[in-house]
This record gives C-alpha cells, sequence and structure tokens, in this order.
C-alpha cells in the first residue's frame, strides 16, 4: 500500500526548492521501491520552514522542515514514511503550535489537499455553503451574508452585505461579479496562496455571490505577477465548468453562473476597484469619478459587485455555518478572521488567520519569534506602502478596524511588515511619496504633483535646508493630498509619511553629512 507524501506547490515554496524536493523523493521511493503517492499542496503558510514535506501516517500527519534536495536521502534512511525520527522531524503538524494556535477559516483546506481535487475539496466542506444559498432567495443570502458582520478584505472595510444588497435592489438587464485579485500591497499574499492552495473556494464564494444578486457572469483581476496562480485557476475553472458547477445550470439547479479570470496589466494603482473597472474594459487603468458607485453602475457600466478574494472566499463558511457562528470571532464591529501576513524583518515570515483582537505584539514576538537581525523592533508597517508606522509603544493595540482608525492607521489587506532599529524612518516617508508619484495614474493633481513635491520636500528636509519650514510645508502637502485626492493613493499616502513625523521625529532632525538617522539620533 502506497504512502501518501505532501510537497507544496505554493510558488514561495517552489522558490526555496520544493519542486526539486519533490523529484528527488519520487526518485528515491522509485529506487528502493517503495509506492508513494505523492501531492503538491498548497502551503501551510510557515515559511520559514518550506519546504515543508508531510508523510500521511495511522497516527496523522507528521512534519519534517525545511526539507532540502540533499536532505530527501537521510529522510528515506531514517524512515520517514513511517513517520522516523530525523533532525527535520517536527512532530505532527496539527501540533506545531504556529498551526495549533490559529483559527482557520478560510484557510482550514490550504495545505491539506490537492488543490485541484474535486472530490478532496467537497470531502473537507466544499459546496455546502452553495448548496445552502441555491436553496434561498437573493435576499436571504444577503440577509446572512450582512447579519455575519463581514466587511471587506481588500482595506476599505465596507459592510460586504450592504454593498451586495445594492447590487440586489439595483435594476439592470445584466449585473457582474468582480474579484479584485491585484495583490500589490507589500508584505500581502494570502490571496496568491488561496488561488495556489485552494481556488474552489474563490469559485464558490463568487458563486455565491452571483446567486444572491442576480449575476450571471463572474471576472477575476489577477495581478500579472502571478503567472503560477494564473494557471492553477484557469485550470480549476476548467475543471468546475465540466463538473457542473460553473456555467448554465449551477450542480443542477437550472441557475447560470460563468467566470473568467483575467490577467492585470501590472499597475498598482488598478488595486482601486474603478480603476480596475477601467482595465478590465480594456482601457487606462485610471480612476473613475463616484458617484455613480460600481454597484450600480460598474462593469460596463452595470452593476457590479466588487471584493477581494478574502471576502468571497470567507462567504461559503457563512452560508454553511450561519452567521451567527461566524459573528462568534472577532471583536466589536470587526467580525470574523483577518488572514495575517507577517513580513519584513522578522525571524519567522508566513501567514497566520487569527479572529480580529490579537496584538501586534502576539504576532511579532508569539508567531514572528522577534526580529531577524536580533536587534529591537522598532516599526511596524500594517496595510502596504500605504498604511501608517506604528511604533513600539503601540504594539500592544488589538488588530480590530475602529482601535486602527483611532491611531490614523488601518488593517488594510492584512500585511504587516516589521523594521528592526537601524530603519530611517525619513527615508521611509520619502519612500510613501515617491511610490506614490511612480504609481499615479495622474488623473487628479493633489495624488499627481503632491507626491511629486512631497518627494521634494523630504528631500530639503533631509539637506537640513529650511528644516522647519520644510517641516510644516509636508504636513500641509499631507493634509491636501489626504482630504483631496480622488481616490485612496494620494489620499492614505500621507498615512506613512505622518506617522513617521509624529512617532519618529528624531529621523527628522539635523544629522551629520552622512550619517544615518539611527547615528544623527545618537549623536
Amino acid at each position: 500500500m502506497s504512502v501518501t507524501v505532501y510537497v507544496p506547490g505554493d510558488s514561495s515554496a517552489l522558490a526555496v526548492g520544493a519542486g526539486r524536493v519533490a523529484r528527488a523523493i519520487a526518485a528515491q521511493a522509485e529506487s528502493r521501491g517503495l509506492p508513494v503517492e505523492l501531492v503538491r499542496n498548497g502551503s501551510r503558510g510557515a515559511y520559514w520552514l518550506e519546504p515543508l514535506v508531510e508523510v500521511a501516517t495511522p497516527a496523522g500527519r507528521i512534519a519534517y522542515g525545511p526539507v532540502r534536495e540533499a536532505d530527501v536521502s537521510s529522510l528515506f534512511d531514517a524512515g520517514f514514511l513511517d513517520g522516523g525520527d530525523h533532525a527535520l522531524a517536527l512532530g505532527a503538524t496539527d501540533d506545531i503550535p504556529w498551526f495549533a494556535n490559529q483559527e482557520r477559516l478560510c484557510f482550514r483546506r490550504v495545505g491539506l489537499i490537492d488543490p485541484l481535487d474535486l472530490d478532496a475539496y467537497a470531502a473537507h466542506g466544499g459546496w455546502a455553503g452553495l448548496d445552502a444559498a441555491l436553496g434561498m432567495t437573493g435576499a436571504d443570502i444577503v440577509k446572512a451574508v450582512t447579519d455575519s458582520g463581514l466587511r471587506g478584505r481588500g482595506g476599505a472595510a465596507f459592510p460586504t452585505g450592504i454593498k451586495w444588497n445594492t447590487v440586489l435592489g439595483a435594476q439592470a438587464d445584466r449585473k457582474y461579479i468582480v474579484c479584485n485579485a491585484d495583490e500589490g500591497d507589500s508584505g500581502t499574499f494570502s490571496d496568491r496562496m488561496i488561488f495556489e492552495g485552494d481556488p474552489y473556494l474563490l469559485v464558490e464564494g463568487m458563486a455565491i455571490a452571483g446567486i444572491a444578486v442576480g449575476a450571471t457572469m463572474g471576472y477575476v483581476y489577477l495581478r500579472s505577477e502571478y503567472p503560477h496562480a494564473f494557471r492553477l485557476f484557469r485550470e480549476a475553472i476548467e475543471r468546475a465548468t465540466a463538473a457542473g458547477i460553473l456555467g448554465a445550470d449551477v450542480r443542477g439547479s437550472g441557475r447560470t453562473f460563468d467566470l473568467e479570470v483575467r490577467l492585470g496589466a501590472g499597475a498598482y494603482i488598478c488595486g482601486e476597484e474603478t480603476s480596475l473597472l477601467e482595465s478590465l474594459e480594456g482601457k487606462r487603468g485610471q480612476v473613475r469619478f463616484k458617484p455613480p458607485l460600481p454597484a450600480l453602475k460598474g462593469l460596463f457600466g452595470k452593476p457590479t459587485v466588487i471584493n477581494n478574494v478574502i471576502s468571497f472566499a470567507s462567504v461559503p463558511d457563512i452560508l454553511a455555518r450561519g452567521a451567527a457562528w461566524y459573528r462568534d470571532y472577532g471583536v466589536g464591529r470587526s467580525r470574523g478572521t483577518l488572514p495575517i501576513q507577517l513580513g519584513g524583518n522578522l525571524k519567522r515570515g508566513g501567514l497566520v488567520e487569527k479572529a480580529f483582537g490579537v496584538t501586534l505584539r502576539e504576532l511579532l514576538y508569539d508567531w514572528g519569534g522577534g526580529s531577524a537581525s536580533g536587534r529591537p523592533i522598532r516599526a511596524v508597517q500594517v496595510g502596504g506602502p500605504l498604511g501608517a508606522y506604528l511604533p513600539e509603544s503601540q504594539f500592544d493595540t488589538p488588530l480590530d478596524y475602529e482601535a486602527f482608525a483611532a491611531l490614523s492607521a488601518m488593517l488594510g489587506h492584512g500585511g504587516i511588515v516589521a523594521f528592526d532599529d537601524s530603519v530611517d524612518m525619513l527615508e521611509q516617508a520619502r519612500f510613501a511619496m515617491a511610490f506614490c508619484a511612480i504609481e499615479s495614474c495622474g488623473k487628479c493633481t493633489p495624488c499627481r504633483i503632491g507626491s511629486t513635491r512631497g518627494v521634494e520636500v523630504v528631500d530639503r528636509i533631509r539637506a537640513s535646508l529650511d528644516r522647519e519650514k520644510n517641516l510644516a510645508l509636508l504636513r500641509s502637502l499631507s493634509d491636501t493630498m489626504l482630504n483631496g485626492s480622488l481616490c485612496a493613493l494620494g489620499g492614505l499616502t500621507p498615512y506613512p509619511v505622518l506617522s513617521a513625523l509624529n512617532h519618529f521625529p528624531e529621523d527628522f532632525a539635523p544629522r551629520v553629512a552622512g550619517a544615518s538617522a539611527s547615528e544623527a539620533a545618537r549623536a
């Protein structure tokens, strides 16, 4: 009888040699005459352990990692197919604290199954939400999503049920579902992990949305830097269509829902929903004026639901298990769970799914293990390149939309990037302005011109030219961008700039020529 061995096919695992490890396992098994079934699963999200190899044993799955190609022979010698002891043995996968202490809802299948195996998806609870939705009215589906407290996981945190209800009530001959998978924020990769580890979850969530609001067509706008995810998802759509899950007769219900995936054009601004719609229509990615809202006049001028990957991925559980079940996770008005991506200067980077309420300090130290450099963590940026920098004094802030808003910060897509005490926060403020100048679509003056002037002002501060005057000018410019920009790119760029100014003023102090900010602070 063959032994099942799991080696991730996730692109991050592939980048550190998972493909070579898989081939080496297959070759060793063949040469030793040992029957092995090799499953290419998604990553569990503990990237410091990749490639993470798991073996199915009567006692459960046993993990080994990080495994290199050169380790494979010794693993066989140690009897790892039976869960044998080895220097890389980590014990039962489910007992590893990184996994045991999470609340995995969206990611509960990621790493467990072959992502493209329809039978495995169904065996682990797949399609239960869609089947429930097919027996409900659109209004009842929308009510369940509304009652769950689910808010958009793409950054704006707008209540998902309200958006769906607007599209449900709109009168039109055609409606659309659009998934914003243009995951461009620094330190974020949860969307990619869904595509590469559990693509049918997104198929199911989008189909439920279509059934709810009366849309028969859905589009996924995927960032161009994800070719592996693109190939996997396109195949997932083909298999789901062949199985009757998508198409003219969704699971024998007589309902229609088709799905296509499109590659984006590589522009950060296309992560903004109206710019995304322009790009999806084949136009230059520029922000639209609002109103009208996309929910009333979106793709091709028709009512459109636009949510991000994690928003759609949260919906099947809500329909299968009930709004009250989902609402039991979280705190305040932040309900459910958030896939948190840990990056930057941390010992243990990866994805952690936790209910809202966990603190930054817990994430940085209990999961992240502190800084990789061994130096004190000085600042963390939460929410991508437009997110605020939070100092150590705010590390006890719980992950909660309102708690972060009170600090003039945002959770965004759940990306956390850590910096140790060698970071120069003036340079980080400059980077924010430079990033905005490069990525601006150019449609509005505060963003297009303000960001360019912002880089110039920071350069004058760095050169100690009229320092006090330019510090005041930088704050005034940030206020103009915050309140006058057409979209969140220009409107949120002041968050990292002002947080750096407010929390790390010493980095904006005069410095000796050639000295770093940390050296200047010590002088």
